[in-house]
């Protein structure tokens, strides 16, 4: 690796597995210290375990972002505590995805789902970013969804809170830019740790027929994006939404059959 994050300070949130994890351990691979974030403390002491022995630093916090301002001030201040007093990467990725029916979503459920996946980042984001402006700058990265703009069935409330992420961090952008803090989003398409092998197709495989992938993308391809946003190669990027999608969103592949046409036929 390049080690285009050499002394830098990141918290992920939601890290302990699929593309939270693989951010956390592209930063450390990249050369940045990384608190590694969520609920389950074994799972989160393995992707450090993990990037140590690769020769990486990282260690574990555990956290509830349950949308409470107080659990993600908390988070925060252990945070920039166990990165030696600040944080200048953050990555707005922990989020749950219930998909029950539009008509069969209860009042529980929707505020569960919009105090993980927006209220959350939103108090994390009001408590790390003041400071990251005090330390001279950073950046924010929130993770999107490719079906925030193309909709898919069971998808209303889920695909709604992405949808006001790629809102915020054009909101967050106008707020905090002027400040030295980048703020931008990656936007995954269907994304699965590994592709598998036999049986029927896996759904979201389905979903990627019709694009130029033609496939499933994995958590290494968000990572690389994120670690992009997060470096100074992306100096110049605020507010941006990065598709990495496959082109499931923006392009439409029409397979026709080539016909041979012999003249005077």
């Amino acid at each position: 690796m390049s080690e285009r994050l050499r002394n830098k300070t990141a918290l992920v949130t939601g890290s302990t597995s699929n593309i939270g994890q693989a951010i956390a351990e592209a930063f450390a691979a990249e050369g940045a210290h990384v608190v590694v974030s969520g609920r389950n403390q074994a799972r989160g002491a393995q992707v450090v375990e993990g990037i140590r022995a690769s020769g990486g630093r990282a260690d574990f916090l555990a956290a509830d972002l349950d949308g409470s301002p107080e659990r993600s001030r908390d988070l925060a201040e252990r945070a920039r505590q166990a990165l030696g007093g600040r944080i200048d990467i953050l990555v707005n990725n922990a989020g749950i995805y219930p998909a029950p029916a539009t008509t069969e979503t209860d009042e529980k459920t929707f505020d569960q789902v919009y105090g993980v996946n927006v209220k959350a980042p939103f108090f994390l984001t009001a408590a790390v970013a003041p400071a990251m402006a005090e330390s001279g700058g950073g950046a924010i990265i929130n993770l999107g969804s490719w079906i925030a703009r193309l909709a898919v069935p069971l998808g209303a409330l889920y695909s709604s809170t992405k949808g006001a992420m790629e809102t915020l961090t054009r909101a967050w952008a106008a707020e905090f830019g002027p400040q030295g803090v980048r703020v931008n989003a990656v936007s995954p398409g269907v994304v699965l740790p590994a592709t598998p092998e036999g049986g029927e197709p896996h759904p979201g495989e389905v979903m990627m027929a019709g694009t130029p992938a033609g496939e499933v993308g994995t958590p290494d391809a968000i990572a690389h994006a994120v670690v992009w946003l997060a470096s100074d190669e992306a100096a110049f990027v605020h507010g941006t939404v990065v598709d990495v999608d496959g082109g499931r969103t923006g392009v439409a592949v029409i397979r026709t059959q080539t016909a041979t046409v012999s003249s005077g036929r």
